[in-house]
């Protein structure tokens, strides 16, 4: 099996890297977001996703906290 995964690795063309590349400053799929008005919803759901890390974090942090004190009496 990892001898099919490698071999279709090292198989894979290059493209050679030109210099219109490295002076391409626009990002498409960016600019298409931004011009639809989706960019807030791609923003809106990485906000609300880091929102719902920090409160489970802070909230398992409070009860580990909570045995701790429990367990040092």
């Amino acid at each position: 099996m990892w001898v099919v995964f490698i071999a279709t690795a090292v198989a894979q063309n290059k493209i050679p890297i030109s210099s219109n590349d490295y002076s391409n400053n626009s990002i498409e799929m960016a600019d298409a977001f931004r011009s639809n008005g989706k960019i807030y919803v791609v923003v809106g759901v990485i906000v609300a996703l880091w929102a719902g890390m920090m409160v489970y974090l802070i909230s398992t942090d409070k009860k580990i906290s909570k045995l701790e004190k429990l367990l040092n009496n």
